[in-house]
């Protein structure tokens, strides 16, 4: 077991240590986006004060869960922000959602306000009128739509004065046996990992954050903006990846913060070299595992060591390569300060130094709970309050901590979980569907490739790959579609009846359909 101290200690309300971080430098820019005014550490404040008090005269309280559901802008920031200031729970949801899952979210949260895209509103209003949310907002990735205009003229909204355990956001994550669990994460859950990754990143006057990653997800909004409005540094902000576009922005930034396939992507780009990275002082990679072909061929084109680190929606990050010291491929490094870790038998007890077990961890940062869900929350944590990661892991002499795999089947495709269950359950309701499975193939641009094997009815081969992921586009985000679609008599299974997707992922990693009929 390995421990670390705190960072610092705890404040209560995030917003309070953000912005009394932020607001030392009040007319530095906060947020450039490309083809936009860039906005002010003042302004991004204010706009965030007024829009506190638009979601508070439309009758929200401390404690409301407010759904967004918006592109990624500066104003999406804002309402982030906002909800923090006012102690609104904020609760993003990816953007390639579709009717059918944003139903779920809906029914799960009961929020009392939800933000979408202009062109999304009047299907959102509709969910969400039968399901009580009182008030539906549009903001557009250029600051448009009804709730900023109705921000526009109004006072600032005071700040809440929050006990540090309560909820600042609701996440939603999944195992591969269920619907998506809210994580809820509390002010001083987000407060101990920001200030414990600014500590370890070594941030410093003067850095400027390149930000190519979405908002909706823990890496993009918590990991990175947090560390920037902590330091009150400079975000470019990308409205997405694309290698040009980051390549052009690299010289004006130190700070880059990607998934894997960020990093295959720039590697394919001729222009990446060293002279376009040489003010570059970090670059770090998560969300899903990094190569070590990756690693060293990024080493080779720029000299910079990619810094891995390792985290999850529940705990936000564990562990980090060091900044100063051996970033070692492979591995995602010691427990970062204020969090500590262990890895146990399948009987719960420690396991030895260098030994595959189970990973557990402990600290301020962990979560505290999914939201109406006492069943998982039960099964979450260990006896002595551990919370289980469910990944595999050793951890070695030195504390470097090396992830070997995952106990449940989740899958990380291009930096987004993918529940296997669910997509499964989509396929299954097909029309002569049998039976599938949903498995994860190693991928050197995704990290993983989402690839469903599909057990057809008889007489049914008008079933194709292509007509199985057009059914599937219409009912799921993009991310979740599976790569390829492989046809097969019957899915192997073990003597209890259980699908044993290890041997499915052995033989279409390899390439062979290892007796199976299969239609690529």
């Amino acid at each position: 077991m390995i421990r670390c101290a705190p960072a610092h200690p705890m404040r209560n309300n995030l917003f309070s240590l953000l912005h009394r971080r932020y607001m030392r430098a009040p007319e530095r820019v906060a947020i450039d986006t490309p083809g936009r005014t860039p906005l002010s550490f003042a302004e991004l404040d204010d706009l965030a004060a007024r829009i506190a008090r638009a979601l508070a005269d439309g009758g929200l309280v401390a404690g409301d869960r407010v759904v967004v559901q918006v592109d990624k802008s500066p104003e999406a920031l804002c309402v982030y922000l906002a909800c923090l200031r006012a102690g609104f729970i904020y609760l993003p949801l990816n953007t390639a959602y579709r009717p059918a899952e944003l139903e779920y979210f809906l029914d799960d949260a009961s929020p009392r306000a939800v933000v979408c895209r202009p062109e999304a509103c009047e299907i959102m209003e509709g969910l969400a009128a039968r399901r009580g949310a009182g008030q539906v907002y549009t903001l557009d990735d250029a600051g448009g739509g009804t709730l900023c205009r109705s921000a526009r003229g109004l006072a600032s909204m005071p700040v809440a004065d929050l006990d540090g355990d309560a909820v600042a956001a609701i996440l939603y994550t999944s195992g591969t046996t269920g619907r998506p669990k809210g994580a809820m994460l509390t002010h001083r859950n987000l407060s101990a990992n920001a200030l414990a990754l600014h500590q370890a990143w070594g941030w410093r006057e003067g850095d400027v954050l390149l930000h190519a990653l979405p908002l909706f997800h823990i890496h993009g909004l918590f990991v990175a903006c947090h560390c920037a409005l902590l330091n009150a540094s400079t975000m470019i902000a990308l409205p997405r990846f694309d290698a040009d576009s980051v390549l052009d922005a690299l010289p004006r930034a130190t700070v880059f913060m990607g998934v894997p396939t960020f990093y295959t992507r720039l590697l394919a780009n001729p222009r990446l070299d060293a002279g376009r990275c040489r003010g570059m002082r970090l670059f770090t990679c998560g969300s899903a595992p990094l190569l070590e072909q990756t690693f060293e061929a990024f080493h080779a084109r720029t000299g910079h060591a990619i810094l891995e680190r390792y985290g999850m929606t529940e705990t936000g990050m564990n562990t980090s390569n060091p900044l100063d010291g051996p970033r070692r491929p492979g591995t995602v490094g010691p427990p970062l300060p204020g969090v500590s870790v262990r890895v146990v038998d399948d009987s719960g007890a420690e396991a030895p130094t260098g030994t595959i077990g189970v990973l557990q961890v402990r600290g301020d940062n962990v979560f505290a709970g999914y939201w109406n869900k006492p069943d998982a929350n039960a099964e979450s944590f260990a006896s002595d309050g551990w919370f289980i990661t469910g990944d595999l892991a050793r951890i070695e002499p030195d504390g470097y901590v090396a992830i070997v795999g995952r106990a449940k089947d989740m899958i990380i495709s291009g930096g987004y979980n993918v529940y296997p269950k669910e997509i499964e359950g989509r396929i299954d309701e097909i029309s002569g569907v049998v039976e599938s499975s949903v498995i994860g193939i190693p991928d050197a641009d995704f990290g993983e490739a989402v690839t469903a094997v599909v057990v057809r009815a008889s007489g049914r081969e008008d079933l194709t790959e292509q007509s199985v992921i057009a059914a599937l586009k219409e009912v799921v985000a993009n991310y979740k579609i599976p790569k390829r679609v492989h046809f097969v008599d019957e899915l192997p299974r073990n003597a209890m009846g259980k699908v044993q997707k290890n041997v499915l992922r052995e033989r279409y990693s390899q390439g062979r359909d290892g007796g199976l009929r299969t239609e690529c």
